[in-house]
């Protein structure tokens, strides 16, 4: 993944506990507008979660944070 993608995901992922505490969950469209402007970090993305590290559509956010600072 590369950095700035690492670096906005783990932005939604430590905005979204401070919203809704630690049990919240999202899927890697989080970490991306309503809109398709961008397929290939999309895809970048979506590789990482779905067939890289087989995550479910929803997992904690803690969870992908600790994932994403620990460079996996």
């Amino acid at each position: 993944m590369r950095p700035n993608l690492r670096k906005k995901a783990i932005a939604v992922c430590d905005k979204k506990i401070a919203q809704k505490g630690e049990a919240v969950g999202l899927s890697f469209y989080a970490f991306f507008a309503n809109k398709n402007d961008n397929p290939e970090l999309l895809m970048e993305a979506a590789i990482w979660w779905i067939k890289t590290h087989e995550l479910d559509h929803f997992v904690k956010a803690t969870k992908v944070r600790a994932m994403i600072k620990a460079g996996l």
